[in-house]
């Protein structure tokens, strides 16, 4: 259902009458406490990295300082321009103090409201990528996390990836509500996710030699046919799309956020090009490839692969997943693997071979997996829990990192935003031996800069979402029909501080989009309605939108069988949404 909603919003997004109207300061009557603070801004090119920092024992280490930590980017010695410990807010912004309840009508997605002080972690659960089995079995161990390890001071969301992300329970700290959540969780098969394995040859039914064998039986459980192919292809998509959209929805929080995802593979690399590295710190960053050679490693020629057709999508949400800093924890949910798990009947029925080459071939192909996920942890800052059985503790663990990560950032000397990737390298000088863990680059990608950009796609990938996207900040206010002469009226405020603005004619220019839709109860998009900020303004007025915030008010006429309203706010020169849901209990009331 959810499909079908992303693509008929995608083609009315293109079709939506474009409004034009004039920026507005908000009133001298608003007061000081409603002027939004000030943040980094979208065009600044600061680069974050996040750092945890552990002693031998595995035990935080939160007692450092900005001068025991050297960053080098490609090799050059870097600045260290803002910092933060494990217990500060994050560097560049004024700290998140934890915002009273919104009065009725009210709705925001700025970071006060929608995430208070304390750790971030999201819990996701991939049906996209993993067996139907594999899938209770993670469901169980995460209830009994939930159950044993949940805090009062720790926030936590949960999703679940089929054909799109979902989300089961937005950000709370009861356990209770998460526990629900999950009780309602059912394991679903995959969707197009299917692989077809041809039957053997008469070639491969010949006597020879165990590891011919074995070999000849990958060689053809890798060949795919066409519907095979466009099945992982899919997965892919997918995949990259539940990326995306958690860039979107956690980019705009600040410090560090721990997306700890359980699945049984991911169909891809976030490094799928050539890079400039070395053997040796190519081994370094994967160093369980020096049993087989890069080019032989089955994780490689999948990136090989994936590279001719999703390159630049890849590089696209590797470097929004960075900007984000979200950290991905994968955890592998099919547990300690033996390899006989996989029965003879995964086999073709006319092939004679013996349980233990079956299972040689089905530990190969985990370990491929595996591998990936591993580079999936080094690359964004995470750690890979594989070959565990205990689900709950690899989440425990994982969370647990919120409390020795520090945040660094620092503004490359190298200027030259060309999409490149580059490596980073920290040092920690301490009195003992201590473990740092971070992602170990980005692609240079300026999003200002990004061609051939489907916003109209993005919006609707973020109104098929309920969960607010943070990328652009805004509060807006709802007014009930009763009180608007039968129309619903809404008035956005935006943080004009997450925004970007160009330099036009002496003064500042802003092109920025509005959107408001309404769903029904079940999901389904009734109608939807857009308006266009395009416009250039005096140096003067700039400064006070920025200082007080860009306003825009809409009469919505309201739809029959509407449950929900949501709302969306687009940075034309960056692509950066932000989203916020109003939940329509009662319309004419607002109750």
């Amino acid at each position: 259902m959810r499909g079908s909603i992303l693509r008929k919003l995608c083609a009315l997004a293109s079709s939506l009458a474009i409004l034009s109207f004039q920026i507005l300061p908000l009133s001298g009557q608003e007061s000081e406490a409603q002027v939004p603070p000030l943040t980094i801004r979208v065009t600044t090119h600061l680069v974050l990295v996040d750092v945890v920092v552990t002693d031998k024992r595995g035990k935080p280490v939160a007692d450092l300082k900005p001068q025991d930590f050297h960053v080098e980017e490609n090799g050059r010695v870097q600045k260290i321009a803002v910092f933060s410990s494990p217990l500060q807010s994050s560097p560049g912004t004024t700290r998140v103090q934890v915002a009273g309840p919104l009065p009725p009508g009210i709705y925001s997605n700025r970071s006060e409201y929608r995430m208070p002080a304390g750790p971030i972690t999201v819990l996701l659960l991939d049906a996209a990528n993993t067996p139907f089995n594999d899938q209770s079995y993670a469901r169980t161990q995460m209830l009994i996390y939930v159950k044993e390890h949940s805090r009062s001071d720790q926030r936590m969301a949960i999703f679940t990836l089929t054909d799109t992300l979902q989300v089961l329970q937005d950000f709370t700290s009861d356990s209770q509500v998460l526990m629900a959540a999950l009780e309602q969780q059912r394991p679903e098969a995959q969707k197009m996710a299917g692989r077809a394995i041809p039957e053997f040859s008469e070639s491969y039914t010949s006597p020879g030699p165990a590891g011919s064998l074995i070999a000849a039986i990958q060689r053809v459980q890798e060949f795919e046919t066409p519907q095979a192919a466009f099945a992982d292809d899919r997965r892919i998509e997918i995949t990259l799309e539940a990326m995306n959209s958690m860039a979107r929805i956690l980019g705009g929080i600040p410090g560090r956020k721990n997306l700890v995802w359980l699945t049984g593979a991911f169909p891809f690399v976030l490094v799928p090009e050539n890079r400039d590295v070395s053997d040796a710190e190519l081994e370094e960053m994967l160093p369980s490839l020096n049993t087989r050679r890069a080019d032989e490693h089955a994780s490689g020629d999948l990136a090989a692969t994936v590279r001719q057709s999703h390159t630049e999508e890849i590089r696209e949400a590797a470097a929004r997943l960075a900007s984000a800093q979200v950290a991905i924890y994968p955890v592998d949910v099919r547990g300690l693997v033996s390899g006989m798990e996989a029965s003879i009947d995964d086999l073709p029925s006319r092939q004679p071979v013996s349980l233990t080459d079956n299972a040689d071939v089905h530990v190969s192909g985990v370990t491929d997996t595996q591998e990936t996920m591993r580079e999936i942890a080094l690359e964004t800052g995470g750690r890979a829990f594989v070959n565990q059985n205990e689900i709950k503790n690899s989440v425990a663990l994982a969370v647990g990192d919120a409390g020795a990560s520090y945040t660094l950032g620092y503004y490359p000397q190298d200027h030259r935003w060309n999409g490149k990737y580059r490596t980073i390298k920290i040092r920690v000088d301490h009195r003992s031996k201590v473990d740092a863990r971070y992602r170990r680059g980005y692609f240079a990608i300026d999003p200002a800069q990004v061609k051939d950009r489907d916003s109209d796609r993005q919006v609707a990938a973020t109104l098929a979402i309920a969960t607010p996207a943070t990328l652009v900040a805004f509060s807006a206010r709802v007014v009930p029909p009763a009180e608007n002469q039968g129309n619903l009226a809404v008035d956005f405020l935006v943080d004009a501080n997450t925004l970007s603005m160009e330099d036009a004619n002496g003064g500042k220019k802003f092109d920025v989009n509005f959107y408001a839709a309404f769903f029904s109860a079940t999901g389904k998009m009734l109608s939807n309605t857009s308006m266009h900020a395009d416009q250039v303004l005096k140096l003067d007025d700039s400064q006070q939108v920025i200082r007080r915030g860009m306003q825009l008010h809409m009469n919505l006429p309201l739809q029959n069988g509407a449950a929900e309203l949501r709302l969306a706010v687009r940075d034309n020169h960056t692509g950066f949404v932000g989203s916020i849901d109003a939940p329509l209990r009662n319309p004419r009331t607002m109750e």
